[in-house]
């Protein structure tokens, strides 16, 4: 779009069409004032009339001479003259810059006024109304994902590691593990993982005995009297491995007594998790030597790092597919806003604490920065902004000089004749 396209060029072409519409309307009302005093000299004889239409044409050239000299005094020197007090906003542009940001700060930027208007105009909706449409949603999470490699690698590699090791543990600081951890045994115990645990050991404990079999018979050798013979040390050896054997088989059928035992141990401890300071103390203190291990900090770095590599790779790749959740996710949170009224609120509220917290403090240096900007504009580029925007509105009262000038001057001279 070229510069001569954009709206806010269009607005000011227009703006000046108009002001100079209305100042050649108001130039020509005083140049028939002007013309009908001229002829009324020339015509012969003095009637009635024409000494009326003289006495109206004098007086509304006198004042639209008048309010033409008023309002160019505003803006400029008429004619170029120096005469005193004209200019005035030019030469005054410091004193009108200060009021201006004086008045932007006191009753524009004032919390009622900020607050009141927030919650009428509704910010939350018009953003709600904005995203449900697909198109903006869309383009909304392609111009974030395109500035994301940009924002990722304008940080040192370093300080964001850091912050997220600290991000990191700071979330799993607030975690609650003893909550956790027993609705985890609980589901354990739901699902039967605990009878399978204990199935798993007894299958592991028949492993051992039969590999270490031996081994018992030589400590069974070894515990007997020494006039005991050998052979039946052996043999009560293999009793008693032949025994543990029958009893881990025993064991393996899901209705006996120890398993129901240790079925209802399991349950009693799992729900007594939630209470028991003690295992609360011990959470914490494995939960904070393992965030200051070597070995979880560098887990978190590779997760940061990998994270990171892969999200620069397939937006740098030109992935579409990239944006389209991000899309969809900003198009149901506007949908959200349109539907959950409550939802509105608190983002209306949001949005007035932000200002509170981030513009409102600032609103008298937000009035000084008005204050500086209209001391440094140039002159006659203030005027010429002031001129087109008020301007067109001031030629009437050129042109109302002109007229209520003439009618006056009739009125006047008619009382006299």
């Amino acid at each position: 779009m070229r510069w001569s396209e954009r709206p806010g060029f269009l607005a000011e072409a227009e703006q000046r069409r108009e002001l100079q519409r209305h100042q050649r309307l108001a130039t020509a009302c005083l140049v028939a004032a002007a013309l009908l005093y001229g002829v009324s000299h020339w015509l012969e004889p003095d009637s009635y009339w024409l000494l009326l239409v003289r006495a109206g044409a004098e007086a509304g050239l006198i004042g639209g001479i008048a309010d033409w000299f008023a309002v160019v005094a505003l803006f400029r020197r008429p004619l170029g003259l120096p005469i005193p007090h004209t200019g005035i906003l030019p030469r005054n542009k410091e004193r009108l810059g200060r009021g201006l940001g004086r008045f932007v700060a006191r009753h524009f930027l004032d919390p009622a006024v900020v607050g009141q208007r927030v919650r009428a105009s509704s910010p939350a909706r018009h953003v709600g109304h904005w995203l449900a449409d697909r198109e903006h949603a869309d383009a909304l999470a392609q111009r974030v994902l395109s500035l994301l490699p940009d924002a990722l690698g304008a940080f040192d590699d370093d300080e964001v590691r850091g912050f997220y090791r600290e991000l990191f543990a700071e979330q799993v600081r607030r975690l609650d593990l003893q909550p956790l951890l027993q609705r985890l045994a609980l589901l354990l115990i739901e699902r039967q993982q605990h009878q399978r645990l204990f199935d798993r050991g007894l299958h592991w404990a028949a492993i051992l005995l039969d590999q270490h079999r031996e081994r018992i018979y030589e400590r069974v050798e070894l515990r007997s009297s020494w006039w005991i013979p050998k052979r039946i040390d052996r043999k009560l050896a293999e009793a008693i491995v032949q025994g543990v054997e029958d009893w881990l088989a025993d064991l393996s059928d899901p209705t006996h007594a120890i398993r129901k035992e240790f079925d209802q141990a399991i349950d009693r401890y799992a729900r007594g998790l939630g209470d028991s300071e003690e295992v609360g103390a011990r959470l914490q203190r494995l939960r904070d030597q393992a965030l200051d291990s070597d070995e979880v900090r560098q887990l978190v770095d590779r997760l940061w790092s990998d994270l990171r590599q892969r999200a620069v790779e397939r937006l740098d790749a030109g992935e579409t597919p990239a944006y389209r959740p991000l899309g969809r996710a900003l198009q149901q949170f506007g949908q959200t806003l349109l539907d959950d009224p409550d939802a509105r609120r608190r983002i209306d509220q949001r949005i007035g604490l932000l200002l509170e917290e981030t513009v409102l403090p600032f609103r008298e240096q937000i009035g000084q920065f008005i204050a500086d900007v209209v001391r440094d504009w140039d002159s006659e580029g203030l005027a010429s902004r002031l001129e087109l925007t008020v301007g067109k509105d001031l030629q009437y009262i050129r042109i109302n000089g002109t007229v209520v000038g003439a009618i006056a001057g009739d009125t006047k001279k008619g009382a006299k004749i």
